[in-house]
C-alpha cells in the first residue's frame, strides 16, 4: 500500500522543523517480528523541543502515534496511515547517575539503563535487563520481568502531549497496573527518572547474570519474535494455559507457536503480519473453549489490515 504524500505540506507548516521525515517509510525492518506495512510519514525528532514544534502545528485530523524498538509490536501488513513518531538515541538516548537516581531518555535501551544502575552500585533495576525494549515503552506499559516492573522503580515521567505541552507525572499519576499505565495514549513519554538503592556491585550483577540466564534458556530470544504474547490472567501463567490447550508448535502460514516457550509466536521467516495475528486470535480462542479463561493480548498490534 502506497499513502499520498504529505510531507510537503508538513514541511510548509514547520519551516524550522530540524527532525527527519520520511514518506511511505517501511516499518517492518524497525520492528523484532519484520511484519508489516509502511508509515505515511516517519517522523524522527531532533530532541524534545523539535518534537513539541511538530506536535504544535499538526493539523489536528492527522492521526499520530509513537513506537520504540519494536520488540513488542506487530505493525499490520497494511501500514499506518497518519505520522508514525520514532525517537532516536542520538536525540533520547541519554542515561546518566546522580546519587540514587537514574535519569534514561525515552529511546534508551531498558537493558543499559540497568547496566548503568549497577555501574554505579544501584539495586532494584536489575529486571531491566531482561526486557527487550526501551525507556518510552516500558513506562507505556509498565514493563516488568523476574519480579520486578517500572512501577516499583519510577520517580517522574515526562511526556510531549498530542498539542505540544510538556507533561511531568510522578508515579502515583501514572495510574500503573499489570502491564499498563494510564496516561493518554497520545502522549509521548522523552524520558524519567528511577531511584535505586545502593548494594554491592557484586550481588548486583549476579541478580543481572541470572536474569540473562533465564532470558537464554527459556525464551526464543534469537528468533523473529515479539516477546511475550499474552499477559498472565490473575492466577495463572499464560504459557501454561496455552499448552494445555494444545497450541505449543502451532502454525499459520508462516507463524509459529514457539516450541521453547508458548507464549512466544515467531516470525519463521516468510509470515506476515496477518499470519501473526491469526495465530494468536486462534491461541486465544483455543484456550477459552479448553479453560474457559480468555487471553489479553501484550503485544500492542497497529495500522491497518491490507485489502
Amino acid at each position: 500500500m502506497t499513502f499520498p504524500d504529505i510531507i510537503p505540506d508538513l514541511r510548509a507548516a514547520m519551516p524550522d522543523l530540524r527532525g527527519r521525515l520520511l514518506g511511505n517509510e517501511p516499518l517492518a525492518p524497525l520492528t523484532w517480528f519484520r511484519v508489516g506495512g509502511p508509515a505515511q510519514v516517519l517522523f524522527t525528532p531532533a530532541d524534545e523541543s523539535d518534537l513539541a514544534y511538530f506536535l504544535t502545528h499538526l493539523r489536528a485530523d492527522i492521526p499520530v502515534i509513537c513506537i520504540g524498538v519494536g520488540s513488542n509490536l506487530i505493525v499490520r501488513d497494511g501500514g499506518l496511515p497518519g505520522v508514525v513518531i520514532r525517537l532516536s538515541p542520538r536525540g533520547f538516548g541519554e542515561v546518566r547517575v546522580e546519587g540514587d537516581i537514574v535519569h534514561a531518555g525515552g529511546a534508551a535501551l531498558d537493558k543499559r539503563v540497568a547496566e548503568a544502575a549497577a555501574a554505579a552500585n544501584l539495586s532494584g533495576l536489575e529486571f531491566l535487563f531482561g526486557i527487550p525494549g526501551g525507556i518510552g515503552g516500558a513506562l507505556r506499559m509498565n514493563a516488568g520481568a523476574n519480579g520486578g516492573e517500572i512501577e516499583d522503580i519510577l520517580v517522574e515521567a515526562t511526556a510531549v502531549a498530542r498539542d505540544g505541552a510538556l507533561h511531568r507525572f510522578d508515579n502515583a499519576a501514572m495510574g500503573f497496573s499489570y502491564r499498563n499505565s494510564a496516561i493518554e495514549a497520545s502522549f509521548v513519554f522523552t524520558s524519567a527518572r528511577f531511584r535505586g538503592t545502593p548494594a554491592g556491585a557484586d550481588a548486583i550483577r549476579a541478580r543481572m547474570q541470572a536474569v540473562q540466564a533465564h532470558r537464554e534458556t527459556a525464551q526464543p530470544i534469537r528468533e523473529k519474535t515479539g516477546g511475550s504474547t499474552f499477559k498472565n490472567p490473575p492466577g495463572h501463567s499464560a504459557w501454561k494455559l496455552i499448552d494445555a490447550a494444545g497450541c505449543r508448535g502451532l502454525r499459520v502460514g508462516g507463524a509459529q507457536v514457539s516450541e521453547m516457550h508458548c507464549n512466544f509466536l515467531i516470525n519463521t521467516g516468510e509470515a506476515t503480519a496477518h499470519d501473526i495475528e491469526t495465530l494468536g486470535e486462534t491461541v486465544r480462542a483455543r484456550v477459552k473453549g479448553h479453560s474457559g479463561i480468555d487471553l489479553h493480548w501484550e503485544i500492542k498490534r497497529i495500522g491497518i489490515t491490507r485489502a
